[in-house]
């Protein structure tokens, strides 16, 4: 899986526009604070072009309606820069048909889902398998905002569906309480036995009550590293731009910087698989 010219490849930045340009609003039936200003994918490209960071994946927010077009568009625009991933709702009858449109008519590369917004494992239910047929057949890729306890919904996915490259975003959100052992995430380390599932080694400054390189997470990222493998985890950050630090998250230097000096453990080409040769896989990128 491993490229021999691997390029900076950065998994997970979120870019939106306010209305009139692009709606906000909740897609979580759980409140989200709604944004006061935007956070654009022009802004994000001179965040890249500063830092050699080659291509972005752009991931739709939660707060910007289930309509993907701002960020589906910025793709369509910047091809050589962007790929994008949208929002479908779990719950809607129609999430098939709407599956087929975002990516047949609008290009998308994937989608994204909130398993921690439900209270039921609504990915799993039953009228929902021609979503998941729809994402199969299509070549989809599809990543997960979630807790460990939601492993069990993606496990089922992984078995139905071995094709699908399926992403667990921010590493599930690891406590650092429980660092060194982790133990509440033997169920997210458990998914290493489906090689269609992928780990995102994502908004770990925030996670952690140290310094750089917040070392109360890098025994459970070793976890991952040893469970998983780096062809099988991917580098991500958050935000465009300014709006990085406004908004608590490091710059990209400084995401860069982590992976690069603050995990030592990790041999050149492994840095290199996970800042941009597992991405180049799981989405196709040149």
């Amino acid at each position: 899986m491993t490229s021999p010219k691997s390029l900076v490849v950065d998994t997970h930045v979120h870019v939106w526009e306010l209305p009139p340009i692009a709606p906000i609003g909740q897609t979580s039936p759980k409140p989200i604070k709604l944004p006061t200003e935007p956070g654009t994918a022009e802004e994000l490209l001179a965040d890249m072009d500063a830092n050699g960071v080659d291509k972005t994946v752009l991931v739709q927010t939660s707060f910007s309606t289930w309509d993907n077009s701002y960020v589906a568009d910025s793709a369509v625009q910047h091809p050589d820069q962007f790929a994008s991933m949208g929002l479908v709702d779990p719950l809607a009858p129609d999430n098939a048909s709407q599956i087929v449109y975002w990516m047949s008519e609008r290009g998308m590369a994937g989608f994204r889902f909130h398993p921690m917004y439900y209270d039921e494992p609504v990915l799993v239910s039953k009228a929902n398998a021609a979503m998941w047929d729809a994402i199969d057949e299509l070549g989809a890729v599809v990543q997960f905002h979630m807790f460990p306890e939601h492993a069990p919904q993606i496990a089922t996915i992984a078995q139905k569906h071995p094709s699908v490259p399926l992403i667990v975003d921010h590493l599930a959100y690891p406590q650092v309480a429980e660092s060194p052992g982790f133990a509440t995430h033997a169920p997210v380390i458990s998914l290493s036995r489906f090689p269609n599932i992928y780990v995102k080694v994502s908004d770990v400054p925030r996670r952690s009550e140290e310094q750089f390189p917040y070392g109360d997470v890098i025994p459970y990222i070793k976890q991952v590293h040893e469970a998983f493998g780096a062809d099988r985890m991917m580098w991500g950050t958050g935000y465009p731009g300014s709006l990085r630090e406004r908004y608590g998250w490091p710059t990209l230097a400084d995401e860069l910087r982590l992976i690069r000096d603050g995990y030592d453990w990790l041999t050149t080409s492994e840095k290199d698989q996970l800042l941009g040769g597992t991405a180049m896989a799981v989405w196709g990128l040149r």
